[in-house]
């Protein structure tokens, strides 16, 4: 982690649902806010201390300010927190009922999510 980017996100460039996005999420974002590393495609060792490849790639993942890292929905709305317009989101997805339905979700998304990656 550079001074300039304090926060890294670690997502799977050959999943086209999470390209997509992690698109969005980037047009939102200023430039310098977030560090985004492709863990599909990245040298292991952009991922930094205690985290590799695998996990990189069978969850999401965000390392925060303190370089502590997150995973699944825990990950999400740390990075929805950043995201200038999504805080709301981040709140609400905090909210008990709704962290165990969109955990319920993201469970679900990542059973599928190996059919749809662009390489293997």
């Amino acid at each position: 982690m550079t001074e300039c980017s304090p926060v890294s996100v670690y997502y799977d460039g050959d999943c086209p649902v999470c390209s997509r996005e992690i698109a969005t999420y980037r047009r939102l974002t200023p430039e310098d806010a977030v560090r985004w590393v492709d863990a599909s495609s990245c040298d292991e060792s952009e991922l930094g201390e205690g985290l590799d490849r695998a996990q990189a790639l069978g969850l999401f993942h965000l390392r925060d300010e303190s370089g502590r890292v997150l995973s699944g929905l825990d990950a999400f709305i740390a990075l929805w927190a950043r995201v200038p317009g999504l805080g709301f989101v981040a709140r609400l997805a905090a909210l008990p009922p709704m962290r165990l339905l969109l955990g319920f979700g993201y469970r679900a998304f990542l059973r599928v999510r190996p059919m749809w990656r662009t390489s293997q």
